[in-house]
């Protein structure tokens, strides 16, 4: 008897250090950041599937996978899409990818937001799987996952639950995007 308990100790303790790395597990910075194809809603591809990380190469590059329309995505493009504005000439992008299992159904939402907050330069995107891109290990509770890389290899990775997007967070993460600028070679 005393075996089995502790045989059920050892299971229980396994499942939980299990569970953790799981959790835990996200891309790391410098990892390399691979190819995955989105559906264009509003960009300069609107109605094609396409790989931005593809057409943007080795750019600096700011990516927002988010599971739910709100405002707080809204003021986080917004703000992003100012900073691409503002750095044309370094080559800087940006791309918003919404992880759904209806990708159809959340296009007009989505050309709704481009509209409301006047997005210029980053194009809205569906991608189809709320998990997201394979390799991408964007964590299940994450509402928004920002990702930012230079020359294919990630810089930045910040998960946030929506009611953490508040206006320090949002200029917390364009502060960042200094890092993907000042990158060499950009």
């Amino acid at each position: 008897m005393r075996y089995v308990a502790m045989l059920l100790v050892l299971v229980v303790v396994g499942a939980a250090y299990v569970a953790q790395a799981d959790d835990a597990e996200c891309l790391e910075v410098g990892a390399s950041v691979g190819a995955f194809y989105v559906s264009d809603v509003t960009g300069p591809a609107a109605g094609e599937k396409l790989c931005y990380r593809c057409r943007y190469g080795d750019a600096p590059v700011v990516t927002i996978f988010a599971r739910e329309i709100n405002e707080e995505l809204g003021q986080l493009i917004q703000q992003v899409d100012e900073t691409v504005g503002a750095n044309g000439e370094k080559g800087m992008a940006a791309f918003v990818v919404l992880l759904t299992d209806d990708p159809e159904g959340q296009e007009e939402a989505l050309r709704n937001l481009q509209e409301e907050y006047n997005i210029e330069h980053t194009p809205l995107t569906t991608f189809d799987g709320a998990a997201g891109p394979e390799g991408y290990l964007i964590q299940a509770d994450a509402d928004v996952t920002v990702m930012m890389w230079v020359g294919g290899t990630l810089a930045v990775n910040d998960t946030l639950a929506s009611d953490e997007l508040t206006e320090e967070a949002v200029a917390g993460v364009v502060e960042q995007t200094a890092t993907i600028l000042e990158a060499e070679g950009t």
